[in-house]
């Protein structure tokens, strides 16, 4: 998508003169944390035949993800406004995605055999499912065909109440999704909007990891979820939570102050996702993981670029922000 915020930190949408523009969204920001991780990423999705278009392939092109395989047509780009809080301030994001080119695609622009060739995992969200019923088919078309071909499949929840009109049909859609899926990502919050399973009595920290237990027994799948503790918009506490069907796994507790939220999400399933496609040890993966998602917080934009080396630090406890010369 097309990401639109103002050029000065700290400017609201309604007053500022100025817009930045990049490209980002959940699947973009996950393949493109994938590959800063040295891994071989191709990106898939469909593209207006416009200088946008182009614009956003470069993007990603920069990052090194293989975008040949995008289908290009359609007549827009998705967007999206983002107005960065601070203090006791929220972020805001307006969404512009009516009649976008993805959002008017249809199964028959996918050939996936030919699309996933070469490939190992498949990875979704709950975000492209809710643009439009022919996105809900061509999703599930996607996860049915990976399925079968053999690859493994991550899916992350991703629930938008201002996507959805029905969050009854989000559940029907995501529970399909999670009955072809490998890997699920979540929260305590998704499970209460879209399966109405709620953890009231439960600690944050304890409702992450009974939710990650809940969707590991429920599905046979490897879960893993974020606990985000809010102490104001522009300050954190993160950790986070793995389960299979033997163990949950938690990882370190990480205090943030906050630059810039979006996008902090998919660090940390990129991340966690790295873990898995290297057979590392579940618990170090989710330690490697919530490191991502807290170091995220402190840079601008949604794309999370930091290298392996400076998220094992953040992992292995240097939180103190010291100037390293």
């Amino acid at each position: 998508m097309l990401r639109l915020s103002p050029s000065q930190p700290g400017e609201t949408l309604r007053h500022t003169h100025q817009l930045k523009m990049e490209f980002a969204g959940a699947e973009s920001n996950v393949a493109t944390g994938l590959s800063a991780l040295g891994n071989s990423v191709r990106f898939l999705s469909k593209f207006p035949n416009n200088t946008i278009g182009d614009a956003a392939i470069a993007s990603l092109q920069g990052y090194g993800i293989d975008c040949s395989h995008i289908i290009r047509g359609g007549d827009r780009l998705g967007t999206y406004f983002i107005e960065l809080g601070h203090s006791l301030r929220p972020s805001k994001v307006v969404y512009d995605r009516a009649h976008s080119a993805i959002s008017e695609s249809s199964c028959n622009d996918f050939d996936w055999p030919y699309l996933l060739q070469g490939c190992r995992y498949l990875h979704l969200s709950g975000i492209t499912p809710a643009l439009s019923d022919t996105c809900v088919d061509v999703t599930l078309d996607a996860a049915k065909s990976a399925q079968r071909l053999g690859l493994t499949v991550s899916f992350d929840m991703n629930f938008r109440r201002s996507l959805w009109q029905d969050s009854t049909r989000a559940g029907e859609i995501f529970t399909q999704l999670l009955k072809t899926a490998d890997i699920a990502f979540g929260n305590a919050g998704v499970m209460a909007d879209v399966f109405n399973q709620t953890y009231d009595n439960l600690a944050p920290e304890a409702a992450a990891a009974q939710a990650a237990r809940d969707l590991s027994d429920t599905y046979g799948l490897i879960a893993a979820t974020t606990c985000r503790q809010s102490h104001s918009a522009s300050q954190n506490t993160l950790s986070g939570f793995i389960a299979n069907r033997n163990e949950t796994f938690r990882s370190q507790t990480i205090r943030v102050d906050i630059l810039d939220r979006l996008g902090t999400g998919d660090a940390f399933a990129s991340a966690c996702l790295d873990g898995i496609i290297k057979n590392k040890p579940l618990k170090d993966t989710v330690n490697f993981a919530n490191a991502a998602f807290a170091l995220a917080h402190a840079v601008y934009g949604d794309p999370h670029l930091s290298s392996r080396e400076d998220i094992q630090a953040i992992a292995d406890g240097q939180t103190g922000g010291y100037i390293l010369r």
